[in-house]
Parts: C-alpha cells; sequence; structure tokens
C-alpha cells in the first residue's frame, strides 16, 4: 500500500487567490503549494493511483488546484512510466499532399480521437532520410504504432526502423506475404462495381481503357471487369480492352480507338481518364449518355462531380483506410499476417450513364 502523503498544518481548505497573466507552464509544486500538500500527493491524485491512502477532501483540495491554475500534466514523463503514450503515429510519402488520398489522414484521425489517442503526422514526399528521422521520432515519443501509408496503392518496402513499433500499412502491403499487417482498397470488387454500373444500365457491349503502368489497381479493375461480365453471363471480349495512359491527356487521345470498336458504353481506369474521354467525344459530335455511357473510378470531387454531366465512377474508400488501420493497430480489427485486409470501392451513380433502349439493348 502507498501511504498517504503529510498534510501541511491545518486540515481547512487553504485560499486560492486568482492567478492571471502567467507567462510559464504551472508546476506540480505550485498545485502542491497552493492545495496545501506535498507534490507526491498531487503526483498520485494526477496518475489516479487506486492504492494510494488519500482522503477524499485532500484529493477534492488537489483538484481544485489543478483547475484553477490550469494545470497540465506532463505527457512526456507519464509516458516514461507507463512505457506508452496516447499518440498514434502516421508516415506517409504524399498523402497530405494529394486530394482525395488526404482522407486518409481524417480518417485515422478520427479513429484514434474516438478511442483517445491523438496523430502524430508525417508527410516525407518519398524522402527516405526524412522517413527515417520521422520514426525516430516517433519511437522517442513511444508512440502506440505507426500507420505507413503510400498515397498510391503498391507494394512497399518495410523500412528497418518501423519494425521496432507495432505498425500497420495502409493503402500498400509487403510483397513478402505473412510480413506485415495490411488494409487497401478492393481493386477487384470496385472494377466489378464499375462494370456493374453500365450492366445495370442495359449495355452488354462495354469497353474497358486501362491504364498502361502496371500496379495492383490496373490488375484487380480488369479482373473486376471481367467478373462482371461473366456474371452477367457475357463473353470476355479482349478486342474492347485497350491502355491508355491514366490522365486527360491519355483519355482524350484513347477517343480515336474507343469508336472503332462498336461499343455504346466505356469504363476508364480512373476519372482524369473519363475527363479527357469526354472531351473527345464531344469534339466527335457525341453526347454522355445519349451516344456513350461513360463511368470512371476514384470519385475524385473535384473532377467527377463537376463534369458535365456528373460522371458515374467508384470511390477509393481513403477514409475508411485509416480508420481501419487505426483500429487494426489497436487489436479492434482482425488483422491476419498471411494477407491484406480489403475495403469495398462503393458506387457513386450519376448522370454519364442512362438506361438503354429495348432496341440498343438487342444491338
Amino acid at each position: 500500500m502507498i501511504s498517504q502523503e503529510r498534510e501541511s498544518g491545518s486540515a481547512a481548505t487553504p485560499a486560492m487567490p486568482a492567478r492571471t497573466g502567467r507567462a510559464h507552464p504551472v508546476t506540480l509544486r505550485e498545485v502542491a503549494e497552493l492545495a496545501g500538500v506535498s507534490t507526491a500527493t498531487v503526483s498520485l491524485v494526477i496518475n489516479k493511483k487506486k492504492n494510494a491512502r488519500i482522503a477524499d477532501e485532500t484529493r477534492q483540495r488537489v483538484t481544485e488546484a489543478i483547475t484553477q491554475l490550469g494545470y497540465r500534466p506532463n505527457a512526456m514523463a507519464k509516458t516514461l512510466v507507463s512505457g506508452t503514450s496516447k499518440f498514434i503515429g502516421l508516415v506517409a510519402d504524399g498523402v497530405a499532399t494529394t486530394p482525395f488520398a488526404g482522407q486518409i489522414i481524417h480518417g485515422a484521425q478520427d479513429e484514434a480521437w474516438k478511442h483517445g489517442y491523438a496523430l502524430l503526422i508525417a508527410n516525407t514526399e518519398g524522402n527516405q532520410e526524412l522517413e527515417k528521422d520521422a520514426i525516430a521520432m516517433m519511437l522517442e515519443y513511444k508512440v502506440r504504432g505507426i500507420l505507413y501509408s503510400t498515397w498510391f496503392h503498391r507494394p512497399t518496402e518495410i523500412p528497418a526502423t518501423l519494425r521496432e513499433s507495432d505498425f500497420v500499412l495502409v493503402n500498400c502491403f509487403s510483397p513478402e506475404s505473412g510480413t506485415a499487417r495490411a488494409v487497401v482498397p478492393d481493386e477487384t470488387q470496385g472494377g466489378q462495381s464499375a462494370a456493374g454500373i453500365l450492366l445495370r444500365g442495359g449495355h452488354r457491349r462495354i469497353a474497358f481503357i486501362n491504364a498502361t503502368t502496371p500496379s495492383p489497381a490496373r490488375d484487380g479493375r480488369l479482373q473486376g471487369y471481367k467478373d462482371a461480365l461473366s456474371a452477367a453471363g457475357i463473353g470476355f471480349d479482349p478486342a474492347l480492352v485497350f491502355e491508355a495512359y491514366p490522365d486527360q491527356e491519355g483519355g482524350y487521345g484513347a477517343t480515336e480507338r474507343l469508336l472503332t470498336l462498336g461499343v455504346s458504353a466505356v469504363y476508364c481506369y480512373n476519372d482524369r481518364m473519363a475527363m479527357g474521354l469526354y472531351d473527345g467525344l464531344r469534339e466527335n459530335g457525341l453526347s454522355i449518355p445519349e451516344d456513350m455511357a461513360v463511368v470512371g473510378f476514384d470519385n475524385q470531387e473535384v473532377i467527377a462531380a463537376h463534369l458535365r454531366p456528373p460522371l458515374s465512377t467508384v470511390s477509393l474508400p481513403h477514409y475508411e483506410l485509416g480508420a481501419a488501420g487505426v483500429r487494426m493497430l489497436l487489436g479492434l480489427d482482425a488483422a491476419p499476417l498471411e494477407s491484406a485486409v480489403k475495403i469495398a470501392c462503393p458506387p457513386v451513380e450519376r448522370a454519364s450513364v442512362a438506361v438503354h433502349s429495348p432496341a440498343q439493348r438487342r444491338a
């Protein structure tokens, strides 16, 4: 048992004069002086030591002194005692500067607050030295764990210093199976949802313009397209799939080839590609969705919601990725080592797809 610290003289509550204009943080000693107790007693009250024999009246005096002075416990000192802190680290290579991927931070921050943690964020822009220093700083602060995130879904090498802490990969994964917990978008399901929007609109001859750069998104979105056709009883025609650079110019440049395929609908690898395709179709005198239905991927609000007509697309679940990463880190969600946990990519239907007429469907 921890015995109660010696009280100073009278049991009467000392006067607590107002203190204003303070130019330095309130100290433990100042709280003790105002409450008329020792600093050890104040420490026991602050740290809520259950086995400390402290009178209720004494606890009340200490609590009132803390409130009046605005005392804040030294978080680093508490960290040294407990061996951990109420911080969760997030190290990212660019999500803070990427419009839609910044939602990873938002989701992680909201989930961390929900469970009593604050987020320490380091945006490294791919600088390995900065990344090493950021992880080292977080380890010094004894963070509860670290989320390691990339701005696009890809395999990644795990920094050696990251292994000194509990960690979860977010929007990326280790190429070595069974080495790290990870949470990523379900690209295949997303591709199936994108093609599904067009199938529900009555389209049967659907083109897919994929990206030229190898990536999990490129492979998964194509597989989802194939799966959606198969589920609808439509055979896969490789002639309807071709590649373009995944930006506005790539989509614009793909228009000529698209128009040789005799399709009524097209699914684009991303929204930027779809934006360029909009321009190319209009230059050829075609209307969306009357002459060509278009679906994108990513749901970049600055693009998809503001095109005319607004673009049907599939949303990358960045907010949910950040939140799920925190839950995994805290042991609230299952996090298998053998494979990444996949988060669904929800479809967002807008006006770029219209239901086909029966005659068009037969075509």
